[in-house]
């Protein structure tokens, strides 16, 4: 019974009345205050998933776990039979052949460096999810006809090329004639156009067949490394010492987080330190909580010596603040949370939007490792959100009840 009429009150000092105008724009107050703190939070970690994923999913979709690289020269069924010592080792997924070597590409347009990594596409479409990002043409494109490439958007707009035209491919082997030296080069048609939203590999990065490659760079039957994929691409540094005892002098191991490891590090990091203030801006508004039952309490003195005429107990007074308290932090965070959802899904629609409006490219790929606002919205993030928030207004409610529950109810009636 008690409890009943506790909560009664207690939703009666939260809603909208000509009798308590000031009791309601508090908790309106401090509802609104609680709800944006929670959209902030959510949508703001939610962004920080979407940086975490892109790197982990999509970039080093693309590029592989590890690599086995050497400089000199290993033939063929030597590299044969290292690729299946190497996939013996628990945890070691899939392994691809590539020949990497530095080549300058030629357009219409412009001429650029770049990275030229000489793969097998049937291979390469297992190890790899390129073919996710393709725009225009395919992978595959590489093993059907000879003296094809796929290159990223960037570089083929930078190029003025698209699908189905020719560029030229220099390697920088040089050919010794009577007449001078040249560099070797090859006529390409672009097989495919993909896009990541990385400039290492939109810009950089252009992908043909290996035994073209081979060709291109004089180096028949041979190529310079395997790819690996492994189960876990944040475990694979665990896998180190097992692969390195089966290697050869001269052959050496490279993981991802060679190339992006500090990246990926510093997005977590980030992910850790933009979480907690933005934890501390929800522990303000609790505060804010408060401070507005504190200012309750006093406006309703003459209404708490009334109810403990009537014999209304201590604990009853106290548990009227505490359950209004833990009703305004319910309501501040079920709003918070249908905002913070909402913002979440339409975020990067809304970045895109804004740097559309504006005509200025707010993340560079120079700079991030991708060139859009990317967003995740995660169950746990919700669930951890909404508990810590109800935990703290549960704790923020306990001193302004205990403050009511010691109200003398001659005293306050005597004030009145």
């Amino acid at each position: 019974m008690t409890r009943s009429l506790s909560a009664f009150i207690a939703l009666r000092y939260v809603s909208v009345g000509r009798r308590s105008e000031l009791v309601s724009f508090m908790s309106m107050l401090t509802i609104g205050g609680l709800a944006l703190s929670v959209c902030i939070l959510i949508t703001v970690l939610s962004v920080m998933n979407g940086f975490d994923r892109e790197v982990r999913e999509n970039v080093l979709g693309i590029m592989p776990h590890a690599t086995l690289r050497t400089p000199e020269h290993i033939d063929s069924e030597r590299w044969a039979q290292l690729d299946s010592e190497v996939l013996a080792v628990p945890g070691v997924n899939l392994s691809a052949p590539v020949l990497e070597a530095n080549g300058v590409i030629a357009g219409p347009e412009d001429n650029v460096g770049v990275l030229v990594n000489g793969v097998d596409p049937a291979r390469e479409a297992d190890i790899s999810r390129l073919s996710r990002f393709m725009r225009q043409g395919s992978l595959m494109s590489l093993a059907e006809s000879r003296f094809q490439l796929v290159l990223g958007e960037t570089l083929a707009q930078r190029l003025g090329v698209g699908l189905g035209d020719n560029v030229t491919l220099y390697s920088l082997n040089v050919s010794i004639n009577p007449v001078a030296p040249l560099p070797v080069q090859r006529r390409f048609t672009v097989g495919g156009i993909y896009r990541v939203g990385t400039q290492e590999l939109d810009e950089r990065l252009v992908m043909i067949a290996l035994p073209d490659a081979q060709a291109l760079y004089r180096q028949p039957d041979r190529f310079t490394g395997l790819r690996l994929r492994t189960d876990d691409v944040l475990a694979v540094n665990a896998l180190r010492d097992n692969i390195e005892v089966l290697l050869p002098q001269g052959v050496y191991l490279e993981t991802w987080t060679q190339w992006f490891g500090a990246i990926y590090e510093n997005i977590r990091l980030s992910r850790t330190i933009v979480g907690f203030l933005l934890w501390l801006l929800v522990a303000v508004a609790a505060f804010n909580l408060v401070v507005s039952l504190i200012m309750i309490v006093r406006d309703k003195r003459g209404d708490i010596a009334i109810l403990r005429t009537m014999g209304a107990s201590p604990g009853m007074i106290g548990r009227i603040f505490v359950l209004q308290g833990c009703l305004v932090g319910l309501l501040g965070t079920l709003a918070g949370l249908v905002l913070g959802i909402g913002l979440a899904l339409s975020v990067s629609d809304l970045f895109a939007w804004i740097e559309q409006l504006s005509g200025a490219q707010l993340l560079s790929a120079d700079v991030y490792p991708v060139d859009f606002l990317p967003s995740q919205l995660r169950v746990s993030d919700l669930l951890g959100v909404s508990l810590g928030v109800l935990v703290l207004c549960l704790l923020a409610s306990l001193y302004p009840a205990w403050r009511a529950a010691r109200v003398l109810p001659a005293e306050a009636l005597r004030s009145e």
